[in-house]
């Protein structure tokens, strides 16, 4: 077994900016001094009618706004300037209200809601923020001191350009400790329901709020002469920030070599050991379920510009350089949503998942709006012996009959024997088993499972959940109505073996190396590939993106023939991008025995566009919302 340490799970990403200026700036103590700075020039220059300045700092829900203005209060009480803060949060409606106006997106189901695509950040808010606000800062401007409207949607809310704009953003990861936290979603209160609370951002807060964040940007860089500044507010105690314009610099040269993301762990009821020894998780988590890398909406990278470390979501990226990361076929499919994600399942020393189905394509688009379904496949990347995996009904069995035994073993709290209604397979390393949608199926306990999947996580309808309650001492939530509409009864042992368990088929050999085709299907966005690496093996993206994936062996290093500065290494267990136009590239094995890597790129036979629902151009729309 690798060694802990070797697992990065802080990996950081190197940019060369060594020819350009300092634009990369951290620190409270210089944000503040940032805001003194212009404060002092406006004073100097004694502009009639516009005494003092105006701050905008808006950003992420969450992101610790008052930690960094607590400082540049004590600043301005030590220099006599008079400050006042203001927050977006004053001014939204109440709760009662934005859950009734919200509700058909919230829905009154405790897992699953409907995306609200079409719900501006503006709806948040009182008819009457910005004259509210515009009287607030009326009132201040008399005292000429510094005055700084902070939180969410705070751009949006000011009645007149600020001085400075700043945008703070916090991870998706840092949200769900909040969470954990009993922070509500933005402007629901309170919540002790982690289920609900995930439901809330996926289907309300993340679609309006982060479109929000892309048209900021998208403003702001067209917008050079507006001093405006995205922070990463991930640290509160060390702030880094940067120029929008220099923002979009960092991301397009980010776009065009390969990268990793930061892995995003999480410990769940049925959740192993192995990964918690893997990647050196906190020992008092009691396990480790999952960890993303990638999963683009739930993942950031960490970037080391010009000798600081920048924390950026995945998403940006995307908005950034959809072409040089996807490449021209993949954007006319999927526009800027990056399509494939890796993570791992691990059940070693664990428990079983549940028995469950994801949703046919139609059923996702009308259901839920959401413009992608989960197509999945199980890697077994190590397991022990006996080890099991469940996947596609027994013959002669029907999805109603396996509901039907399922509620019966609730009704009568006797445990179901599962291998009575869908096929039992004992799991080898290696094996690949394909999942596409209506495909009943899980991972039994003592597999560790690189799942190779499309983009989306949450549509997973649990079947059967072994009487289990959740971490939270809550029962599961199981979803049997909507089951019963996805389950595919053809899907059953003659579908599984004759088309869901791979049969390796070699595709090339390069010296002893050699590539094997692992699963390809018409129904499956993805399409899998092993490579066996005993010295190099030379590549090309041909204008698509590819990804890896460590599986066997110690290390292994990546060298883009057109810029062999930008070469990365990785270890065991460790996936890395390699974006569409890097182009030609060459694959070393840096251990000394063979190697194993799977591969994964969208299937060259897949032609139906799944393009997530998205605005019109960043300027317009936020130029629109003010």
């Amino acid at each position: 077994m690798t060694s802990a340490t070797a697992f990065q799970s802080h990996p950081i990403n190197h940019l060369d900016f060594r020819k350009e200026p300092l634009f990369m700036k951290y620190g409270a103590d210089a944000w503040c001094s940032l805001i003194l700075s212009a404060y002092n020039m406006k004073s100097q220059q004694e502009m009639p009618g516009k005494p003092g300045i105006f701050v905008t700092f808006d950003g992420t829900h969450g992101a610790h706004f008052d930690q960094l203005l607590v400082e540049l209060q004590q600043i301005c009480d030590q220099e006599g300037i008079p400050f006042l803060s203001d927050s977006t949060s004053y001014y939204l409606k109440s709760e009662a209200e934005l859950r009734a106006e919200m509700a058909p997106y919230l829905t009154d189901n405790r897992a699953f809601g409907y995306k609200a695509v079409d719900v501006r950040p503006s709806q948040y808010f009182q008819h009457n923020a910005r004259e509210s606000l515009k009287k607030s800062a009326l009132e201040f401007e008399t005292k000429k001191g510094i005055y700084v409207v902070y939180g969410p949607g705070a751009s949006m809310l000011a009645d007149r350009d600020p001085d400075l704009r700043f945008y703070a953003d916090y991870s998706r990861e840092n949200q769900q400790r909040r969470h954990a936290q009993h922070m509500g979603s933005f402007g629901l209160g309170m919540s002790h329901d982690k289920v609900e609370t995930y439901k809330n951002c996926l289907f309300l807060e993340w679609p309006v709020w982060e479109t929000y964040r892309r048209d900021w940007l998208a403003y702001y860089a067209q917008h050079e002469d507006k001093k405006a500044f995205y922070m990463d507010l991930n640290h509160p105690d060390e702030p880094v920030w940067l120029p929008v314009a220099a923002l979009k610099e960092v991301l397009h040269k980010t776009g065009r070599q390969p990268f990793r993301v930061k892995p995003f762990f999480a410990p769940g009821i049925w959740g192993g050991q192995y990964l918690k020894e893997l990647c050196g998780l906190p020992e008092e988590w009691p396990n480790c379920a999952w960890s993303f890398e990638p999963i683009a909406p739930e993942n950031t990278l960490l970037l080391r510009v010009q000798d600081v470390t920048l924390e950026i979501p995945f998403t940006l990226l995307m908005e950034a350089s959809p072409h040089d990361i996807l490449g021209q076929r993949n954007v006319e499919l999927f526009g800027d949503y990056f399509p494939i994600r890796f993570d791992y399942l691990d059940t070693m020393q664990g428990g079983q998942l549940s028995l469950q189905v994801h949703p046919l394509q139609e059923y996702a688009e009308s259901q839920f709006n959401e413009h992608m379904t989960q197509q999945e496949s199980y890697y077994i990347m190590r397991n022990t012996p006996g080890a099991k995996v469940y996947l596609g009904l027994k013959e002669g069995i029907t999805g109603g009959q396996l509901l039907e035994a399922v509620e019966n073993a609730h009704l009568h709290e006797q445990p179901l024997e599962l291998s009575s209604y869908v096929n039992e397979y004992e799991s080898q390393t290696g094996d690949l088993y394909l999942i596409p949608p209506g495909t009943v199926h899980c991972s039994g306990k003592d597999n560790l499972v690189l799942e190779i999947s499309s983009t989306t996580w949450w549509f997973t309808f649990k079947i059967y959940d072994y009487l289990r309650l959740d971490g939270d001492g809550r029962p599961r939530p199981m979803n049997p109505d909507h089951a019963r509409r996805n389950i595919n009864d053809a899907m059953n042992t003659s579908a599984v073996e004759h088309g869901l368990i791979a049969r390796p088929t070699l595709i090339s050999t390069q010296g002893q190396n050699s590539l094997e085709l692992l699963g390809q299907r018409d129904d499956l966005l993805f399409q899998v590939s092993r490579l066996s690496l005993h010295d190099t093996w030379n590549a090309d993206t041909h204008g698509e993106f590819i990804m890896y994936n460590l599986v066997e062996g110690e290390r292994v290093r990546l060298v883009p023939a057109a810029d062999e500065d930008a070469a990365v290494e990785w270890g065991y267990g460790e996936s890395y991008i390699v974006p569409a136009c890097v182009g030609e590239y060459r694959l070393e094995n840096l251990s000394g025995s063979p190697c194993t890597l799977i591969a994964a790129r969208v299937n060259p036979e897949w032609s139906h566009p799944l393009l997530p629902p998205s605005w019109t151009s960043g300027e317009e729309n936020f130029h629109a919302l003010r």
